[in-house]
């Protein structure tokens, strides 16, 4: 379902025990931060004052303790929502018996002139008869471990604990009740009247009081930023709507003070409803590097592009020439993992902020990083002679590590493997430097290396990574399970991709890792406890695998299919449970966002809508 089409509010049920269904929410954000809205109107997840920060709002993770913002009618009514079209400001429509209300919700983008350093705005307006409604504003800074004080405060309510501070000002929702820990209040709204309560947030900053005519201002000129920026996007034929909601669900990703792009906006959602795979994923992966350099540039998104690039390109200087798994938004290093002292989302414990996979070896991220140069490159965008040092620096590095084990693509916490995806992608890294050097753009001086070692890599995947039994390369050497990260084999381009036996191993995993559309990583132990749901970005990878290799009525066919899997905004999580289709894991995706663009532009450039 494409972002900008109603749907009932019962789409995905109510809540149990507290918590509402991931696909039941929607984001909003404004390039530091991001909010999730449930259907039934409470905003449930805020991180304050950036994404990876610790949460104000987070019953998301703790339906009792962690804090939440909520208005809706008072009785029973039915909502329906959509985000105005393109944007990231989310309209909800209330209808009770007596009346419609239609409620706008926005992180408000800066503009000149004084401004809070976080502005939540909530403005609902009586369409006809007359609404009854209820609102609570309940905050828990850090994840509600430290207290936190509401008070009044110069004609507001302020919410403070330490350098972290909040204030709520209101207009035509009645009088405010304060009890010290939160702040709730119920008004009568008639048709044509308009309420706002707007929530201005600082740090290690003076609080701004903002009057009515400033929110009103900067909420228009929100509606009309994201508008002017998605008005620029490619038309993607038949896929478009989903293209644009993706591509603006990314940009709400888009760490705005240095570039850098978060896995997704939430820790901790289950990737099994109360099991422990529940990850912190507010950082910035190097294995999704190329896919977000294809996608930005494909998009039309050059800004966002070399942000992106030059964050990536200084975040590795640091570790240079090693790679890390992963970096924070800021390009810091410590993401140390600890567990909070929360119930988790329906259950699902541990809690976790920091990540461990950090300190993992995975080789396929050099891969990532030289396709991603070449991309860039290829887009005729400039390296200069120190990126290519460096560049050519890794191509070297990869020569001395790649017959090394790892952890490999999906971070599994068992013994370290001959994983072929990891092989394939040393492989890309050593191709895309000899393309790189060939070009121009960076030194020659290694190539004969980089080609006898691309060499070695190949003949390893040949002779041990490749199952006469299964008819398919195999997940690691000696192995006979599959993993749907082969597909990138595909997409990269290792070797020829209409060779018979990357056609068999594409044909091998829709037979062993597909749940009707829906595709499963990988087969085999991977040192957790537990299972998983089906893996979305590997759906639309096979998508555009089979698009390559020329299967394109298959290809249209499965995407139809996967792109009604978003919620009613259209957005997507990590994983999907294949029998019942309940959205699991972190929320919004940008893996997942990043292959539907890719698989979606893919099909309209080989004609398919």
């Amino acid at each position: 379902m494409t972002g900008d089409v109603d749907a009932p509010v019962g789409a995905c049920g109510g809540r149990r025990d507290g918590y509402a269904p991931i696909g039941d929410y929607a984001a909003i954000g404004d390039g530091r931060t991001i909010a999730l809205v449930a259907k039934d109107g409470s905003i449930d997840w805020l991180c304050l004052p950036d994404l990876d920060s610790p949460g104000f709002l987070a019953r998301l993770l703790d339906a009792e303790h962690g804090g939440y913002f909520s208005l809706h009618p008072v009785g029973p009514f039915q909502a329906t929502r959509r985000y105005l079209p393109g944007t990231n400001v989310l309209e909800t429509t209330y209808r009770t018996a007596t009346g419609v209300a239609r409620m706008i919700d926005a992180l408000t983008l800066p503009t000149s002139g004084l401004c809070p350093q976080r502005e939540l705005v909530r403005s609902v307006e009586g369409v006809r008869g007359s609404v009854e409604l209820r609102w609570a504003l309940v905050p828990r800074f850090g994840f509600g471990v430290r207290p936190t004080s509401v008070r009044r405060r110069s004609g507001a309510v302020v919410a403070a604990q330490g350098a972290d501070a909040g204030a709520l000002c209101t207009w035509e929702v009645g009088t405010p009740s304060v009890n010290g820990v939160e702040v709730t209040g119920q008004f009568q709204l008639a048709g044509g009247r308009r309420a706002v309560l707007t929530l201005s947030c600082a740090h290690q900053e003076p609080l701004v009081f903002p009057s009515r005519h400033e929110v009103d201002a900067r909420l228009r000129a929100t509606v009309a930023r994201w508008q002017e920026w998605s008005e620029g996007l490619p038309a993607a034929g038949r896929w478009r709507p989903a293209v644009v909601r993706s591509a603006l669900a990314l940009k709400l990703l888009v760490h705005a003070p240095s570039g850098a792009i978060a896995a997704a906006a939430t820790t901790s959602l289950p990737e099994v409803i109360g099991g422990g795979r529940n990850w912190d994923y507010r950082f910035c992966w190097v294995r999704d590097s190329a896919f977000i350099l294809s996608a930005l540039l494909r998009l039309g998104c050059s800004d966002e592009a070399e942000s992106f690039f030059w964050w990536l390109l200084q975040a590795s200087q640091r570790t240079h020439p090693r790679l890390h798994v992963l970096y924070r938004l800021d390009g810091g290093t410590n993401t140390r993992e600890r567990a909070l002292p929360l119930c988790g989302y329906r259950g699902s414990s541990p809690v976790r902020t920091g990540n461990g996979a950090a300190d993992q070896v995975q080789l396929d991220v050099y891969g990532d990083l030289l396709h991603a140069a070449w991309v860039y490159s290829s887009a005729g965008k400039p390296i200069d002679a120190d990126i290519g040092r460096r560049l050519a620096e890794m191509a070297d590095l990869v020569c001395a590590l790649w017959h090394e084990p790892d952890a490999g693509l999906w971070e599994v916490r068992s013994e370290s493997r001959h994983f072929t995806q990891s092989k394939m992608m040393c492989w890309v890294a050593l191709d895309r430097a000899l393309r790189l050097a060939s070009a121009g753009r960076i030194s020659d001086a290694g190539a004969k290396q980089w080609d006898a070692a691309r060499t070695d890599v190949a003949q390893f995947i040949e002779s041990r990574c490749w199952s006469d039994t299964k008819g398919s390369y195999v997940r690691a050497a000696g192995a006979d399970d599959l993993d749907a990260g082969l597909l990138l084999g595909v997409i990269y381009g290792y070797g020829d991709v209409h060779s018979p036996r990357m056609r068999q191993t594409v044909a091998a995993i829709r037979r062993e890792l597909t749940h009707g559309p829906l595709v499963y990583r990988y087969s085999g132990d991977d040192g957790l406890d537990g299972r998983e749901g089906a893996f979305l970005a590997c759906s639309f990878w096979l998508v555009e695998a089979l698009a390559l290799q020329g299967l394109r009525r298959e290809a249209s066919e499965l995407m139809a299919q996967l792109v009604d899997m978003g919620n009613d905004v259209g957005l997507f999580s990590e994983e999907v449970d294949p029998e019942g289709g309940e959205l699991l894991g972190n929320f919004p995706q940008a893996l997942t966002h990043l292959a539907l663009v890719n698989a979606a532009l893919t099909l309209e450039q080989r004609g398919l809508r």
